[in-house]
C-alpha cells in the first residue's frame, strides 16, 4: 500500500531525532520518579495502616501508576529503537511496502514504523484475529 510522501529531508531527520531524544529523556525523568517511588513491599506495608476507604483509593491509584510505568516502558523501547534506526536509511520507510511515511506521521508519531495505510490495514487484521479468537473461545 504504497503512499505517494516523498522520504524526509536530512533537515526533518534532524528535527525528528531532536524530537526523540527529547522525548527519551521525558520518559526517563518520568519513570525514575515513578520507581523511586514506594516499592510494592512499602506500598502494601502503608496499605495494611489505612482505613478501607482510603486502602481502595490506593490501590487503585497505585494500579493506575503502575500501568503508566508499563506504557512508559514501553514508549521507551520504541524511542530507543527510533534512534538506532534514524542512524540507518531504514528510518523513516513502511515495513511493510516500503514506502516513505509521510513527515506529518513521523510528527505525531516519530518511532512508527508503518505509514497510515498499512498500519490501518494490520490494525483492521489484528481486530479481526481478536473477534475470530473471541468466537472461538465462546
Amino acid at each position: 500500500m504504497p503512499s505517494q510522501a516523498s522520504p524526509i529531508t536530512p533537515a526533518q531527520r534532524a528535527q525528528l531525532e531532536a524530537g526523540l531524544v527529547q522525548r527519551r529523556s521525558q520518559l526517563d525523568a518520568q519513570l525514575v520518579g515513578r520507581l523511586s517511588g514506594e516499592s510494592r513491599v512499602d506500598h502494601a506495608r502503608e496499605v495494611l495502616q489505612q482505613d478501607s476507604d482510603d486502602l481502595k483509593h490506593r490501590s487503585e491509584d497505585r494500579e493506575i501508576d503502575m500501568a503508566r510505568s508499563d506504557q512508559e516502558l514501553r514508549e521507551l523501547g520504541a524511542v530507543g529503537e527510533a534512534l538506532r534506526r534514524i542512524q540507518t536509511d531504514d528510518y523513516g520507510k513502511c515495513a511493510d511496502c516500503g514506502a516513505p511515511i509521510p513527515f506529518a506521521r513521523l510528527k505525531v508519531e516519530p518511532w512508527a514504523l508503518r505509514c497510515v495505510a498499512c498500519e490501518s490495514a494490520r490494525e483492521a487484521q489484528n481486530a479481526r484475529l481478536s473477534s475470530i479468537t473471541k468466537e472461538s473461545t465462546k
